[in-house]
């Protein structure tokens, strides 16, 4: 049987996953919602009904599940209702605002034992799982180290952003290196600075370096406005290791010093490869890429970076868990939730599991 979705927020991105599961043979769209239900309307052209109120919208139509592509502020409120309603949701990146806000949501899956994923959709790309494999070929890892240089005119929010690199696209590379090495974060320094011909008003430079477990530095340095001989969009990439090294220009495939082929498995592409992975999951109940669990420290990731560029500190991650599964529990308006908030010994030890789901 096909997954009967329900699309929540019909802005750029909405519109884009709404082409995605319309290619999708084995989803149907069964209805979208946005505040603005105007330009629902306008996204599906009468092909599906449309509302303001998402959770409503799917419980009207039979929905199966939700796919929240709401802004990052409505990410907490819109899937925790969504989780408590019976349905299973696909989230656009960050999983939410804040790090406490995202240490919630994995309580409410917890508690409902609906599956929340969250779609890191530059994962789903071969090119990034043949530099993965690359990696176990050539031992163990030294260093990774991530360029990104790109002159963007978006216009809008980004230009008064006052993190505007880290906060709204280091994320990417940030996740993209957990993935390749198999490794999480312990600590980062990070200093941030705004090149003098900068058209945004926070820092659009920044250059981080995280100490990984098993002793492994990961470095991502980066512009927002440097014009000229750019990088992909993916970033260029360097392994350094015990047995060799590999480079990946984020379009082409990666070249490796080993006799590794430059091949590993086909994850599908972006949000379609997010999208199959879900369905996959609510057919066989294992947890997919992404979920909750598995994705929290990649925003833990971007929120230490910043308060590291913002206080001239090295940040240990722990500290910046510690304080959020804190500020989560004295936050958070449901007992069920806090409770089982309260119910954790470990945050970082809960976040290496996955909640059981129904399927």
């Amino acid at each position: 049987m096909t997954l009967r979705v329900v699309i929540i927020g019909a802005g750029g991105m909405g519109r884009a996953w709404i082409r995605t599961v319309e290619d999708d043979p084995d989803v149907d769209l069964v209805g979208v919602a946005d505040l603005d239900e105007r330009a629902a309307a306008e996204a599906v052209e009468g092909r599906v009904p449309t509302g303001v109120d998402g959770v409503r919208l799917a419980k009207e139509t039979g929905a199966d599940a939700i796919i929240n592509v709401t802004v990052p502020a409505a990410h907490h409120p819109v899937t925790t209702e969504a989780l408590f309603a019976g349905l299973p949701v696909l989230g656009e990146k960050p999983v939410a605002e804040t790090v406490a806000q995202a240490l919630s949501l994995v309580a409410a899956s917890q508690v409902t034992g609906e599956l929340f994923v969250v779609s890191q959709s530059r994962r789903y790309n071969a090119q990034l799982w043949a530099l993965r494999a690359q990696a176990r070929a050539l031992g163990r890892a030294g260093q990774l180290t991530t360029e990104f240089f790109k002159a963007p005119r978006f216009g809008g929010f980004r230009d008064a952003m006052d993190h505007p690199l880290l906060l709204d696209m280091a994320i990417h590379p940030f996740d993209s290196a957990r993935f390749v090495l198999g490794e999480e974060p312990v600590s980062v320094y990070c200093e941030e600075h705004n090149p003098s011909w900068s058209w945004y008003a926070g820092d659009a430079a920044a250059t981080a370096m995280f100490e990984m477990t098993g002793g492994v530095r990961y470095v991502y340095t980066g512009s927002w406005c440097a014009p000229g001989l750019e990088t992909s969009w993916n970033g260029a990439w360097r392994l350094s290791a015990e047995h060799g090294s590999a480079v990946w220009n984020g379009d082409d495939a990666p070249v490796s010093s080993s006799d590794q082929a430059a091949t590993g498995t086909d994850p599908g592409f972006e949000i379609a490869g997010s999208l199959r992975a879900f369905t996959r999951a609510l057919r066989t109940g294992e947890p997919p890429m992404g979920e909750v669990h598995e994705n929290v420290m990649s925003l833990v990731m971007v929120e230490a970076a910043v308060r590291s560029a913002s206080t001239g500190t090295r940040v240990r991650i722990d500290d910046v868990l510690e304080q959020a599964y804190e500020r989560a529990i004295s936050d958070e308006p449901r007992a069920d939730v806090r409770d089982a908030l309260h119910s954790w010994t470990s945050v970082r030890e809960t976040l290496k599991g996955s909640t059981r789901f129904r399927t």
